[in-house]
C-alpha cells in the first residue's frame, strides 16, 4: 500500500507515458482520470526543477497523444490536460509524502480524528500505514485527500 488510491487506468496510462515524458526531461508527478459533469478528463501533471511552462505542456501533449490514441485505454471521449502540479500539490504517492515531511499539509478524512474531518499541520512522519501530522496519527486508509499548503504570508 503506502499510497492513496490510484485506479488501474491511471496506473496503466502512467506506465505508458512515463518513459516518453522522462526522455523529454520531465518527471511525471501524477496521473488523474476523472469525470466532471458530463466530461471526462485525463490530467497528467509534469514537473522539472526549474518549473513548467506552457511550451513544456505542449511538447509533452504532442509527444504522448498518438500513443494514447493507439493503446486506446480510455474507451470514452475525454479531454487530455498536461499541466504543472502547481504550488499547492495533491499528495497521493509514497514519494509525495516523503518529499513533504516537515512541510505544511492539509488532510481531508473519511472518518473524523479527534473530532475533525480536516487536519492542517506539519507532516512529521510517514510509513506504509500511517502519517503523523503535528502529533496526530492518521491511517492512510482514512485519508480522502491530501495536499501541500503554501504559506502565502511568507512570500
Amino acid at each position: 500500500m503506502g499510497e492513496l488510491k490510484m485506479t488501474a487506468l491511471e496506473k496503466n496510462v502512467e506506465s505508458l507515458v512515463k518513459p516518453i515524458i522522462e526522455k523529454l526531461g520531465y518527471k511525471v508527478y501524477d496521473v488523474v482520470y476523472q469525470k466532471e459533469g458530463k466530461d471526462n478528463y485525463l490530467r497528467i501533471f509534469i514537473d522539472k526543477t526549474d518549473g513548467i511552462s506552457l511550451n513544456d505542456c505542449e511538447l509533452v501533449n504532442n509527444s504522448i497523444t498518438d500513443i494514447l490514441d493507439e493503446k486506446d485505454y480510455i474507451k470514452t471521449e475525454y479531454f487530455l490536460e498536461i499541466s504543472s502540479p502547481g504550488i499547492e500539490r495533491n499528495i497521493r504517492r509514497k514519494e509525495h509524502f516523503e518529499e513533504n515531511i516537515n512541510n505544511k499539509v492539509e488532510i481531508k478524512l473519511f472518518k473524523p480524528v479527534d473530532g475533525k474531518k480536516s487536519i492542517t499541520g506539519i507532516l512529521k512522519d510517514y510509513n506504509e500505514e500511517t502519517i503523523i501530522v503535528d502529533e496526530i496519527n492518521i491511517e492512510l486508509k482514512n485519508i480522502a485527500a491530501a495536499k501541500t499548503v503554501y504559506n502565502w504570508e511568507e512570500k
